[in-house]
């Protein structure tokens, strides 16, 4: 089993009240920029959405946890994206080949990027999947790890 299998397995056991949480500093930090390839080879950088909140989800095709999340997420896009809500599904070293099937199989009706070294995931200190976290319009970490995005999103979008 490697590492970041034995994570997940950790990590989708633990409820919110078991897990590390980063410190108020990190929630409050900026977001490190990065730059990924999307399912079709394009490369995305993350400072190019800003301007408008993007939820951002560490995830893998094996985890079961993830499996489950996935419709949450998918009323999380059909209820803000026409609001402005980007999401970006960040999958921790897999294949292309295997997301892109993971992805139409499920219909993400959002961006899945891939992290095929993992350089991603160990840049924001993701210790367990899925990880999401928030960022605001203009690039600064609202909540890591998010646990219950939906109040949160309310007051982002709230605001405008």
């Amino acid at each position: 089993m490697t590492a970041l299998a034995l994570v997940c397995l950790l990590s989708c056991e633990q409820e919110s009240s078991t897990s590390r949480t980063p410190s108020k500093a990190v929630q409050e930090a900026k977001a490190p920029d990065f730059t990924l390839k999307d399912l079709s080879g394009k490369s995305v950088k993350l400072s190019s959405l800003r301007g408008n909140p993007v939820l951002v989800i560490f995830s893998a095709t094996w985890c079961p946890e993830c499996r489950r999340e996935i419709p949450y997420f998918k009323e999380i896009y059909a209820s803000y994206y026409s609001k402005g809500l980007q999401i970006v599904n960040i999958d921790i070293m897999e294949p292309k080949d295997r997301v892109r099937s993971f992805a139409d199989r499920f219909e993400l009706p959002y961006l899945t990027l891939l992290d095929e070294d993992g350089q991603v995931a160990q840049k924001y200190g993701v210790y367990g999947i899925p990880t999401a976290l928030l960022i605001d319009k203009n690039g600064i970490i609202l909540c890591y790890p998010c646990r219950s995005l939906d109040r949160l999103l309310d007051m982002t979008f709230a605001a405008k």
